[in-house]
């Protein structure tokens, strides 16, 4: 069954983070999703401040720019939430938008290399290895975390292109595809995805970020979700296309009127 949730884009101002969040667990939502978008706000300092006033949901962070964060820092940061919060946090990594990657002087020749040696190290340092390693772009001295988290979260990465969705189906525990792309571009990248996966390694998960008009009926977005479920999605984040919409209306719109609608079809 596919799991349906809520998009929190950081075009609302931080002070509707707690109420909205408040309203997705009132309303039943079991995830909620955040993005951190230059120069907006902070996607592990939004995800916590939804963690701690919520007690069942789970919040996703997509995405948080590799090139931005130094990877132990990053590590070191979603290690202590996972520790207050075990199993309700799911990070996802990416390459960030190039144009504020070089407004902020940090953008990679490789984007890819960078990400490929990011997703590795950050994955060991959250499953309480100690990492060596000494790369184009990641550099670590026997590194580990004293406090690595008790529940691993599980590590997303997103990615659209080919060579970075085969990336997160070697390295993470899955992919966050954005931009409302079409169910034939999730059956291709579903496809892909899974082709990539180590031998044994579970399916791994498939996240589509897409959007919706906060005035949509609610079988038009459950119709829209179970096509993206039907081409091997496994978790849908629907945004409001609004810039102004109400998101406490918007996730009870998705949990109590489009949700059923999804699991009923």
């Amino acid at each position: 069954m596919v799991t349906l949730s809520a998009i929190f884009t950081p075009d609302q101002p931080p002070e509707q983070i707690l109420p909205v969040a408040a309203a997705a667990e009132a309303a039943g939502m079991t995830h909620l999703w955040v993005w951190e978008d230059c120069f907006k706000e902070s996607g592990i300092a939004t995800a916590t401040a939804m963690l701690a006033t919520t007690s069942r949901l789970t919040v996703g962070i997509g995405l948080l720019p590799a090139p931005l964060r130094n990877v132990a820092l990053t590590a070191m940061e979603l290690a202590t939430v996972s520790r207050l919060f075990p199993g309700r946090l799911m990070p996802g990594i990416g390459h960030g938008v190039l144009s504020w990657m070089g407004q902020v002087g940090v953008l990679a020749e490789s984007p890819l290399a960078l990400l490929r040696e990011y997703t590795a190290a950050l994955y060991a340092l959250l499953h309480g290895d100690t990492v060596t390693v000494h790369g184009r772009y990641v550099s670590l001295d026997e590194v580990k975390l004293d406090w690595p988290p008790t529940v691993p979260p599980p590590l997303l990465v997103g990615g659209v292109k080919p060579r970075t969705v085969a990336l997160a189906g070697e390295l993470a525990d899955g992919v966050i595809v954005s931009s409302g792309p079409s169910p034939d571009e999730i059956r291709a990248t579903a496809g892909h995805f899974r082709a990539s996966r180590p031998d044994g390694a579970d399916p791994g998960e498939v996240v589509v970020f897409t959007h919706a008009s906060a005035d949509s009926p609610g079988r038009e977005i459950a119709a829209m979700v179970s096509e993206y479920a039907a081409a091997g999605a496994t978790h849908v984040a629907v945004n409001a296309d609004e810039r102004d919409a109400d998101l406490k209306r918007f996730v009870t719109l998705l949990a109590r009127e489009v949700s059923p609608l999804v699991r009923s079809g």
